[in-house]
C-alpha cells in the first residue's frame, strides 16, 4: 500500500510559477518512477513529467520542456514539479502517481497508485 498527498496548488496569475509537492508514504521506494499528471475539465488525464527514483532519468511532454522541472527528495519521500511561465490553458487538476518501474512512464497505465490531486488554476 502506498499513500501519496499533493500538496501547493492555488491560483497564479499567467506567467507566474508554482511548485507542487507529492510525498509518498507506507512502503519505500528504491524500484518506483514518480509520475506527474494534469487533467482539465471535460478532458482526459495527460501525462506532465515523471522521474525514476535514483533521480537520474526523467521524462517530460514535449510542450512543457523547459518551463517544467521535475525532482525528488529521497530522504523525504518527496517529489516535485516546478511549473514557470505557466498559461491559463494549464489549469487543472495536477495529479502525482507511483508505479513500481525504476524507468520513467508516460503513460497513465503502467501506474499503480494515485494521489488526489490538488488544483491549480492559473488567470489570464
Amino acid at each position: 500500500q502506498v499513500h501519496l498527498v499533493e500538496s501547493g496548488g492555488g491560483l497564479v496569475q499567467a506567467g507566474g510559477s508554482l511548485r507542487l509537492s507529492c510525498v509518498a508514504s507506507g512502503r519505500t521506494f528504491s524500484s518506483y518512477t514518480m509520475g506527474w499528471f494534469r487533467q482539465a475539465p471535460g478532458k482526459e488525464r495527460e501525462f506532465v513529467a515523471a522521474i525514476g527514483w535514483s533521480g537520474v532519468s526523467t521524462a517530460y511532454a514535449d510542450s512543457l520542456k523547459g518551463r517544467f522541472t521535475i525532482s525528488i527528495y529521497n530522504a523525504k519521500n518527496t517529489v516535485y514539479l516546478q511549473m514557470n511561465s505557466l498559461k491559463p490553458e494549464e489549469t487543472a487538476v495536477y495529479y502525482c502517481a507511483a508505479a513500481l518501474l525504476t524507468s520513467p512512464m508516460t503513460t497513465t497505465s503502467g501506474y499503480n497508485y494515485w494521489g488526489q490531486g490538488t488544483q491549480v488554476t492559473v488567470s489570464s
